[in-house]
């Protein structure tokens, strides 16, 4: 009798078990369905500027209470888009890192809307001893002279602030922290600024001020010249001269010019006395 109950007892466990196993499995599967947290992701590191193929994606699953905003679930969309952001293995895909439909690749494909890529030559003093990297924002100054000829006109102004580096010499990779010494550097900007680079540099030397990251403020100054440089204060401007006083005028001749005295004789004739003038 003990040992009926005991396998009773027994089947029943092994049947409760089940029924236990198989609705777990069920609300798992309610809960997270395989279908939905499948993801697109990199199956290799891919530089920005490179065109996707099939080979560099893959397809896994991906928690869903925190799936990347933007996610992409259909890898067939993605061949022969452009990324603009490089990308490392297993990291999740979205539209944010791509370029528009259509882009080829390339630097092209880097450039914002509105915007120009222009080239600027560069030295290892130029271009702040190869720290100036893809990704970094630069300010540029211009030294020129203020007028004509002349030493003491000389000035260094700060003509653009926070331009973009979007590439150095012909690569434009932006996961690298070591200093390139490079003799070009690409630059984005608008249009009225690839206008002011290109007479800047017909007009003086150029030199790029590498600035924080994160720093929006604006430099304000008045460009610095010898005389500030030096903290000589000019000399005050000359006074414009007086113009001279006007002559009084002459006075105006006399209608009629006054007789002249001539000259008289007297004459004494007996006892008459007369005078003749001539």
């Amino acid at each position: 009798m003990n040992n009926r109950r005991a396998l009773m007892m027994m089947a029943l466990a092994v049947v409760l078990g089940l029924v236990a196993v198989v609705l777990a499995s069920r609300w798992l599967l309610r809960q997270t369905p395989a279908s939905a947290n499948k993801i697109v992701v990199a199956a290799t590191d891919v530089s920005l500027g490179q065109r996707l193929t099939p080979e560099m994606l893959k397809a896994i699953d991906w928690p869903a209470e925190s799936l990347p905003r933007g996610a992409i679930r259909d890898g067939t969309k993605l061949a022969g888009r452009v990324l603009k952001t490089s990308v490392l293995r297993d990291e999740p895909l979205t539209e944010a890192k791509l370029a528009p439909a259509g882009t080829l690749g390339g630097l092209s494909a880097l450039i914002s809307e509105g915007k120009r890529a222009i080239t600027v030559r560069v030295n290892d003093v130029v271009g702040v001893a190869g720290f100036a990297l893809p990704g970094n924002f630069v300010d540029i100054i211009v030294n020129t002279q203020a007028a004509a000829t002349g030493n003491e006109n000389a000035i260094s102004k700060i003509v653009l602030e926070r331009i973009l580096v979007l590439a150095v010499a012909q690569e434009v990779g932006r996961d690298e922290t070591k200093p390139r010494v490079v003799n070009a550097v690409t630059l984005e900007v608008t249009p009225a600024q690839a206008e002011n680079i290109d007479l800047a540099r017909s007009v003086g030397t150029l030199s790029l001020v590498l600035r924080n990251q994160v720093d929006p403020r604006p430099g304000v100054t008045d460009g610095a010249t010898k005389s500030s440089l030096l903290g000589i204060a000019r000399a005050p401007a000359p006074a414009p001269a007086e113009p001279p006083a006007a002559a009084p005028k002459p006075h105006a001749q006399l209608a009629q010019a006054a007789p002249r005295s001539r000259p008289c004789v007297g004459v004494i004739a007996g006892v008459q006395r007369t005078q003749e003038c001539l």
